[in-house]
């Protein structure tokens, strides 16, 4: 039988911690240069989106009111177009998170999925773009319909209520906050 001396176990501890700390340190320093293009390229991103769902405003303005936070459009002379709000609902495949524009009467200008997890060929439907446009003109208290929907309704996503619902609930509680920080303004 080998006698195991004391420098037998520390050789690899050793060299295993300084494998560790050299590859710690690489990773931290490749964070501290990718993160800052990472985050330019995220708000890049956010501010095509709202350029997309409200379409009138040529400048947006991150602002808050108590836990809202959204964003001011405001058009060529500097006049508020609309809000961007984005909100989440909790969705068959988990949460979504919807960026919906408001224009300054209270309708919905434009509606963006920015993430979901639905089920391929049903929910994840709630990206087209036709679904997305009932929408449009819409105001506080949208309501969803399988069949023949009214005024303030849209049509169902078939075999995918549960995500139609969870993004008009999305929807609403963007015109929510809407009303809430506009005083409850909705000439819509």
């Amino acid at each position: 039988m080998k006698n195991f001396k004391i420098s037998d176990i520390l050789k690899p501890v050793i060299v295993l911690t300084a494998i560790c700390l050299v590859t710690s340190g690489l990773l931290a320093y490749t964070n501290s240069l990718t993160a800052p293009v990472i985050e330019e390229n995220n708000i890049a991103a956010a501010n095509a989106t709202k350029a997309v769902v409200l379409a009138d405003a040529k400048n947006f303005t991150d602002e808050s009111k108590g836990d809202i936070s959204y964003s001011v459009g405001t058009d060529a002379s500097g006049a508020v177009a609309g809000y961007v709000f984005t909100t989440t609902a909790k969705s068959y495949g988990g949460e979504i998170s919807v960026m919906v524009g408001i224009k300054a009467d209270g309708t919905v200008s434009g509606v963006e999925l920015l993430s979901i997890n639905d089920t391929p060929g049903l929910g994840m439907n709630a990206k087209n773009p036709d679904f997305l446009a009932q929408f449009i003109g819409k105001i506080t208290g949208i309501a969803v319909n399988k069949n023949n929907p009214g005024e303030n309704e849209i049509k169902a996503l078939t075999g995918a209520t549960v995500t139609s619902k969870a993004v008009t609930l999305a929807v609403n509680t963007a015109l929510d906050y809407y009303a809430e920080v506009t005083g409850g303004v909705n000439n819509g």
